[in-house]
């Protein structure tokens, strides 16, 4: 049985993200409502784990703040004094959609925190795999600026961090979150020493990013690449993106560490996404980066949790990720699983084909 660890703390759970819903914030026609990234679809996984027992299979782990040292790897120092200088106010935007409040910055450093010591424990063998339970998530965050309900680089600092204190020469992140991936793309933009793969709703947030012609430059062209996916995705589509772009990515640039940016908000129930996945596909796309990772770097695999917005649904797509590194017969009964597997077009449209076709054709660049 492989020694899964799970990166979890309280404290990220008390990130007040203000009003901001699916609009920046109300007023005039826009009612008041309840913040979109909210800590119970977080919570409420941790709990689910609990309910089922799961949580007594795994190696618990509770990371301390990130470093002012380890956030320069990645962020500006401007940004980071003007986060902090926000969070001691007790109000602001840290950018685009990415209010915080009281201590928030505080507990984003906490939240990356969780990333590091999940990353940590698989570098040094103490896990074999690891899933970090973050929030704020951090993968629309840019260097000098907060995106999309992130305020730090949850990914890049933890892999900067890695490769800093190990012989660490390759990573490969795999991001499914609904939304590209664009704080993760412009960390390593330059560098070919990181893989950045993002599978995400062709132009939806950030728009006009995440296109098949965003590719890295200098010494990192071909070490970004996109897969944008037409609306209405579902299972077909997906598993076929793994198997025709993703894994044979992996298998050209051969990581020593893979991870993955566990975005839950693809789900067929996600108020903030359109495509169709259920529980049941996020379990066999771990799957097999499970044994692409067990290939190809002795299957250090490290889950990193971001988007993910249906508080009822995230819980049995996250125990469904989480139990399958496990190999865990430990179930968690999803009782939408199998309806949605049955809706409509969850089989690979012949629409879809051709968008993943042409991010295969660029897997070729990479060495």
């Amino acid at each position: 049985m492989p020694r899964t660890g799970f990166a979890f703390h309280e404290h990220c759970m008390w990130h007040d993200a203000g009003p901001c819903s699916i609009f920046d914030a109300p007023g005039e026609f826009v009612q008041p409502a309840a913040a979109a990234e909210h800590p119970e679809t977080k919570r409420r996984l941790r709990n689910l784990l609990e309910m089922s027992g799961l949580i007594d299979e795994l190696v618990l782990l509770k990371g301390e703040p990130a470093s002012e040292e380890d956030l320069l790897r990645f962020h500006t120092s401007a940004y980071l004094d003007r986060l902090a200088g926000m969070s001691e106010r007790g109000f602001g935007d840290a950018g685009e959609c990415a209010p915080l409040r009281k201590d928030s910055y505080t507990i984003a450093r906490r939240s990356t925190g969780q990333a590091m010591i999940a990353m940590q424990a698989v570098l040094s063998g103490r896990c074999d795999n690891a899933y970090a339970l973050c929030r704020p998530p951090g993968h629309h965050a840019e260097r000098d600026r907060g995106r999309g309900f992130c305020l730090l680089g949850n990914i890049p600092v933890a892999i900067m961090a890695m490769m800093a204190h190990h012989p660490l020469r390759r990573v490969a992140v795999i991001d499914w979150d609904v939304h590209h991936g664009n704080g993760t793309q412009q960390a390593f933009w330059e560098r070919d020493d990181v893989l950045a793969i993002s599978l995400h709703h062709d132009n939806n947030y950030p728009q006009d990013s995440g296109h098949l012609s965003e590719r890295g430059e200098g010494a990192g062209f071909g070490y970004t690449l996109n897969v944008p996916l037409p609306a209405g995705s579902g299972i077909g589509a997906y598993l076929a993106a793994l198997d025709e772009v993703v894994i044979p990515a992996l298998t050209r640039y051969r990581p020593e560490l893979i991870v993955v940016a566990c975005g839950f908000d693809a789900s067929a129930m996600d108020p903030l996404g359109c495509m169709l996945l259920n529980s049941g596909a996020y379990a066999t796309m771990t799957q097999k980066l499970l044994s692409a990772a067990e290939r190809l770097c002795s299957g250090r695999l490290v889950m990193v949790h971001e988007g993910g917005y249906s508080e009822g649904y995230v819980p049995f797509c996250g125990h469904a990720v989480i139990q399958t590194l496990a190999a865990s017969q430990t179930e968690a009964y999803d009782p939408m699983d199998a309806e949605i597997a049955r809706w409509g077009q969850q089989t690979l449209q012949q629409h879809q084909q051709p968008w993943i076709d042409r991010a295969a054709a660029l897997v070729e660049d990479i060495r």
